[in-house]
């Protein structure tokens, strides 16, 4: 009976550990746009941010960097919480990302795409 009722406290421990050290983040994809000063029928006015610089800060200061690849995807592990979402290119023009946050949920990676503002008119 012992061994039973230890084996039992056993494994609530183990699945309750397992449980937080599931990893968390966000995934998804870049874009960025107006990529050309007059946008035409037939033509993208928009497309991937390729090796774009992203950086989530939070509580004011910066919690993680990344870069997107050559499609515009990152993915990044990241501890559950609120973040706010910039990129290190500097621009006095634009309005920068959409949306500006993202929500991390325990235990998950959700996915979350982002467009930067070019400001190009």
């Amino acid at each position: 009976m012992r061994t039973l009722l230890l084996v039992a406290v056993l494994v609530v421990a183990g699945s309750s550990s397992a449980a937080a050290t599931t990893p968390s983040g966000l995934y998804g994809f870049v874009r960025r746009g107006p990529i050309v000063p007059v946008c035409a029928a037939g033509q993208p006015c928009d497309g991937p941010a390729k090796s774009f610089p992203l950086v989530f800060w939070r509580k004011g200061k910066v919690a993680a960097r990344t870069k997107t690849s050559q499609t515009g995807a990152y993915r990044i592990r990241l501890a559950p919480g609120l973040y706010t979402v910039r990129s290190t290119a500097q621009t006095t023009i634009g309005r920068g990302a959409e949306p500006r946050s993202a929500r991390v949920v325990s235990g998950r990676f959700r996915r979350v795409d982002f467009f930067f503002d070019t400001g190009i008119r």
